[in-house]
Order: C-alpha cells, then sequence, then structure tokens
C-alpha cells in the first residue's frame, strides 16, 4: 500500500520574519502573542515560541548525551492563522509596505503598520 504524499501548498508571500511578535488569531492557541523562531516558506507554516506546544518522546542516547523522555517543544502553525503586533500600538495588524528612495537611485521596500503608520523592520 503506497504511502499518499502531502501536497505542497501554494507560495504566498509571507510578511513575517524572524524575531517579529506575532499574535495566533485563531486555533486552539487564539490569543497567544510570541515571537517568531522560524519561518518555512515553503510549507507556509511559521514556528511561534510558547505557541502549539507538543510533547515530544525521545529515547536515551548516551552517544550524543540525549537524556530519554518527554520533552515539550513548538509545533508549526499556518502562517494565515498569525498576525504581526505593531510595536507602537502593541495591536494585531495588517502589514503594508512602503517603498522609500535611498542615495545612489536606490530604493528600500519597509514594512508599514497599516494603523498607526510605524515601519515594523528594525534599522
Amino acid at each position: 500500500m503506497a504511502i499518499a504524499k502531502r501536497k505542497l501548498a501554494e507560495p504566498v508571500r509571507i510578511d513575517l520574519k524572524k524575531e517579529d511578535t506575532v499574535k495566533v488569531i485563531t486555533g486552539r492557541d487564539k490569543g497567544k502573542e510570541g515571537r517568531v523562531l522560524s519561518v518555512d516558506r515553503e510549507a507556509g507554516r511559521v514556528l511561534v515560541e510558547h505557541v502549539s506546544m507538543i510533547k515530544r518522546h525521545t529515547k536515551p542516547n548516551p552517544g550524543k548525551q540525549i537524556k530519554g523522555g518527554i520533552a515539550e517543544r513548538e509545533s508549526a502553525i499556518q502562517v494565515s492563522n498569525v498576525m504581526v503586533v505593531c510595536p507602537n500600538c502593541h495591536k494585531a495588524v495588517r502589514v503594508a509596505h512602503h517603498i522609500d528612495n535611498i542615495a545612489g537611485g536606490k530604493t528600500r521596500r519597509t514594512r508599514v503598520c497599516r494603523k498607526c503608520g510605524q515601519t515594523l523592520d528594525r534599522k
């Protein structure tokens, strides 16, 4: 019996970056806030600190100094289930993009809060 391969989601532009603070807007962890630990752009999933905790059963491996037991760790959640938290207005907001002209005729695209206009990118 063949195992069905999982179909990858359509690639969607993800406006999240590592170290962003996000709020979960749906699911069993609705309302929780946390820091983004990693972003998987192909699968459309993010790993958020202290959100979607699962228990992982591990065997002891003395060769690698791994102690066995039940460890809790984060599980990835769908990127559509989280929103960025604005550092200025402290609310979950949608992201806009502003294009800034810098010296030398170059342009830079920055992420901006749609509610207050504060930039979400750290300098």
